[in-house]
């Protein structure tokens, strides 16, 4: 069996030497789904699931390094999102039909996949429901189930996180309302997202957003999300709050949790919980780094991610 065939690709003699970047749209569930390709076009494939709020043009690593590391990188905005036709109602789960979707659509019968955030349940829902073909899976800062019993779910969770995921659960039309707000300020300036989460960010979050290329492509992705409104983050958020439709347990392969020890957006209790209902999962807690340490832990993790 060739390379390319034994690391999740189907041969189809095309192999290149550059790095490329490819944009498409795909159907699935009578939707339309915006999905943007970064890397070597005959590398390992990985699925990178972006955070709530966020797009597929979220921080990355650049096409030419991951080249070098072999990676041929899929992103894709979640239904509501950026280009993707809003589904209401969907739930977690359904982000591994989308996936699976996407992969055919590709002719890759084998990846890894990594979820940031919000995107971390997401990136934990292809691991359960698609063994044979997700290889690794990794989740950066991600959140727990919303009865995730003996997790006190809201502990050391910023104001306006606890007011957001309780609206969810509690008062759906409040929520609606600020958050259609929040992205009408995101579209007009990009900025003022972050800004707003400045607020609450702890000393080594400012330390990140800092840097200005950082902050450029966090702008940039906010406003590619909300660019025809908030229905993908409201979905996100109910999602993350309801019935994920998959059980952890169900998880065989292997799993890396990370989390910055001061993260108090998706705080680090939350990794720890999943790390005892996943049998597979190993987990590296680090100190002195919070929730945005997860765009500077990335290439380190597609190296894991990419070594099957």
């Amino acid at each position: 069996m060739g390379a390319a065939a034994s690391r999740g690709l189907r041969p189809n003699g095309r192999g290149t030497h550059l790095a490329t970047e490819e944009r498409f749209t795909t159907s699935t569930g009578g939707g339309r789904l915006t999905v943007e390709i970064t890397g070597k076009p005959d590398g390992v494939p990985v699925f990178l699931l972006h955070g709530t709020p966020g797009s597929r043009s979220g921080p990355k690593p650049r096409g030419s390094v991951l080249y070098r590391y072999g990676i041929r990188l899929i992103s894709y905005d979640r239904p509501g999102y950026g280009g993707s036709t809003p589904r209401p109602g969907r739930t977690v789960a359904d982000a591994a039909q989308d996936i699976k979707a996407i992969a055919e659509r590709l002719g890759i019968y084998r990846f890894s996949v990594v979820g940031r955030s919000g995107g971390g349940p997401h990136a934990l829902a292809c691991a359960a429901l698609l063994p044979d073909s997700v290889a690794r899976t990794a989740v950066l800062v991600g959140f727990a189930n919303p009865d995730a019993a003996g997790l006190e779910w809201f502990g050391g969770m910023t104001e306006s996180n606890r007011r957001d995921f309780t609206a969810a659960s509690a008062d759906r039309l409040r929520l609606v309302e600020r958050l259609r707000e929040q992205a009408a300020r995101t579209r007009r300036d990009p900025e003022s997202l972050l800004t707003q989460l400045e607020a609450d960010m702890t000393w080594p979050d400012r330390h990140v957003v800092q840097d200005l290329a950082i902050r450029r492509l966090l702008a940039q992705a906010y406003r590619e999300a909300l660019r025809d409104g908030p229905q993908g983050w409201i979905d996100d958020v109910l999602a993350l709050r309801r019935d994920w439709g998959f059980s952890l347990s169900a998880i065989s392969g292997p799993v890396r949790l990370w989390h910055g020890e001061q993260d108090n957006f998706a705080p680090v209790s939350h990794t720890m919980w999943l790390a005892r209902q996943i049998q597979t999962a190993e987990v590296d807690v680090q100190p002195g780094a919070a929730h945005f340490g997860a765009v500077q832990i990335l290439p380190e993790m597609l190296e894991w991610l990419s070594s099957w």
